[in-house]
């Protein structure tokens, strides 16, 4: 038998390291995430969409993580989920024992340098997206308001919650855009506590996630209790293919990319990151966990009771998507920051 040259004798001692050293690394995951307690910080009060989703999320994540550990729900909500966007950057454990779930605006607040902003979210190290979330202005269906004609006519009050949440900048964003004529009533804790409120006659309509609307009331369309009047996305949601995005409505070319710009968004959708920091182990470990939860039927189901599809993005995918914000021209920056609302 042919004996190795010094070359390929070094060559299979570094081969041994490194698959030594992978099963150390693997070895060294499962050791610090048995037994251990991960924190979910949801920057939403209880029973909204967000909320709900996040706690699906922590039902099952875990399984798929070496050491199974628990994971748990804090609630941290405040300036539609910055404050939790803010923590999650500067103080929360940069160990991957913390996990963020934040407005899917957050990304772009940054990027525009909103002044309450302490996070950059291209540090962030994200592991997944669940679905895309594209939210919709709704009017309950004793309003005046037939379509989104008339939005530019008439006055529609929608109940609103922090200023920096999507709830309370789409109509914004529309009313600087497009000049519909949505006022706001701010407020409200939460999405849930706003639809309550449209409900009540306290507000003609509210702007939230086609999941929220799903997620708590999945019979008001059906049973015609609301009206979609738009949607905003890119895309038309396959539910609502009659229903305009707010993309559609824009009249010229640098209109619609501000609102293209603004609602890619939801292409971030349902997401889910650590701290800044976390040994990449770590952050592989759940990246890949991420990625067997959201093909585990178990979660698929759970999902669906809530009336939420699965199409995820990978961790990677995710963090890609993120960076592309770099790549907007600098004038259609300029006039987003000109439009978009604090």
């Amino acid at each position: 038998m042919r004996s190795l040259t010094r070359g390929e004798r070094l060559l299979f001692a570094a081969a041994l390291v490194s698959i030594s050293g992978g099963v150390a690394r693997s070895d060294d995951v499962e050791a610090f995430y048995a037994g251990k307690t991960l924190q979910m910080f949801v920057g939403y009060p209880p029973g909204g969409s967000n909320d709900l989703y996040a706690r699906t999320v922590a039902a099952h994540l875990g399984k798929f993580l070496p050491g199974k550990p628990n994971i748990i729900v804090q609630n941290m909500p405040g300036a539609g989920s910055l404050v939790a966007a803010n923590f999650m950057f500067s103080a929360a454990a940069k160990d991957g024992t913390a996990i963020g779930v934040v407005s899917q605006g957050m990304p772009l607040q940054a990027k525009l340098g909103q002044a309450q902003v302490r996070f950059d979210p291209s540090k962030f190290n994200w592991i997944g997206r669940t679905t895309p979330s594209g939210n919709v202005t709704m009017v309950w269906h004793t309003s005046k308001a037939k379509s989104i004609a008339d939005a530019y006519n008439t006055q529609i009050t929608l109940s609103g919650t922090g200023a920096g949440s999507t709830v309370s900048l789409y109509p914004s964003v529309m009313n600087e855009v497009l000049n519909t004529r949505f006022k706001l009533i701010m407020g409200y804790k939460g999405s849930a506590d706003a639809m309550l409120a449209m409900e009540r006659g306290e507000t003609e309509g509210h702007s939230t996630s086609w999941e929220a609307v799903q997620a708590v009331h999945p019979d008001w369309l059906k049973d015609g209790k609301i009206r979609i009047l738009v949607q905003h996305s890119i895309k038309r949601l396959p539910a609502l293919a009659d229903v305009p995005t707010s993309v559609e409505l824009a009249k010229t070319p640098q209109d619609k990319a501000v609102m293209r710009t603004i609602m890619s968004a939801a292409e971030v959708g349902k997401a889910y990151f650590t701290s800044p920091g976390v040994p990449p182990e770590r952050v592989a470990a759940l990246r890949r966990a991420f990625d067997k939860m959201v093909k585990d039927p178990a979660f698929i189901k759970d999902q669906e009771k809530l009336g939420g599809d699965v199409d995820p993005l990978s961790g990677e995918e995710l963090q890609e998507l993120i960076g592309e914000l770099d790549t907007i021209p600098a004038d259609v920056i300029e006039r987003v920051k000109a439009v978009y609302k604090e």
